[in-house]
């Protein structure tokens, strides 16, 4: 979904996350992976998600280029937490308007993704993901979650 995303909204996107789950075998990365002409034409007529045969293409692309690194290091989860070695990076923001839509780390690693062949993962979604991951804890310092997300990786 996240690629999907690329250039729209995420409220665009979330609207139709149960249609994208039923299109895509319940995100099953494997079966995407092995996604062929017939699936994305089948994809490309499917009123429920985003019809960009670019965007469809790159999800299918992402899925191969996702099991090699999953391979690579042991899973998906460890080539990320390695930008940050293994500790998330933790904010003290004490207002919205601080917080960034990108920083120098989201900029690395969609650097490196893209050299391994991602497609439509740039430095802004690559942050919210990590920021949704909890690789990054951006809640507000006055948060109660803020706290709470300390004691996670403690």
């Amino acid at each position: 979904m996240e690629s999907a995303q690329a250039g729209l909204s995420w409220h665009t996107i979330l609207k139709k996350r149960e249609n994208y789950r039923a299109a895509y075998d319940g995100f099953d990365v494997k079966k995407v992976a092995k996604y062929d002409e017939n699936k994305i034409g089948e994809l490309m007529q499917n009123a429920g998600i985003i019809r960009n045969r670019r965007k469809i293409e790159a999800s299918i692309n992402n899925a191969k280029i996702f099991l090699e690194i999953q391979k690579e290091f042991g899973s998906f989860c460890k080539y990320l937490w390695g930008f940050v070695d293994g500790k998330p990076v933790v904010n003290q923001w004490t207002e919205v308007s601080q917080i960034p839509a990108r920083t120098k780390l989201s900029g690395r690693i969609s650097k490196d993704i893209k050299k391994r062949g991602f497609k439509f993962l740039g430095s802004i979604t690559i942050y919210s993901h990590l920021q949704a991951t909890g690789l990054v804890n951006d809640h507000l310092k006055n948060c109660f979650r803020w706290k709470e997300c300390q004691g996670f990786f403690i």
